[in-house]
């Protein structure tokens, strides 16, 4: 997943991350809902997992969990 120019990108918190199981939430910064995350988004492809706590940038997108990140990019 690439972010195009007409993507917006969100602030957040890693709220849970399941490193076993590949999977997550993200919390915005905003207070919207809460937004599903696999590993698969994580845009650094040396860093497999997340952390519980950490400030991430991403994007979102739909998908059969329903809203989900992409391009995610860990502080």
């Amino acid at each position: 997943m690439f972010k195009n120019k007409n993507t917006v990108l969100k602030m957040g918190r890693v709220k849970w991350f399941d490193q076993a199981e590949g999977y997550g939430f993200i919390s915005p910064v905003d207070g919207s809902d809460e937004i599903y995350v696999s590993r698969r988004a994580i845009a650094n492809t040396k860093i497999k997992s997340l952390n519980e706590g950490q400030d991430v940038e991403f994007s979102i997108y739909r998908s059969s969990h329903g809203l989900s990140a992409a391009d995610v990019i860990a502080f």
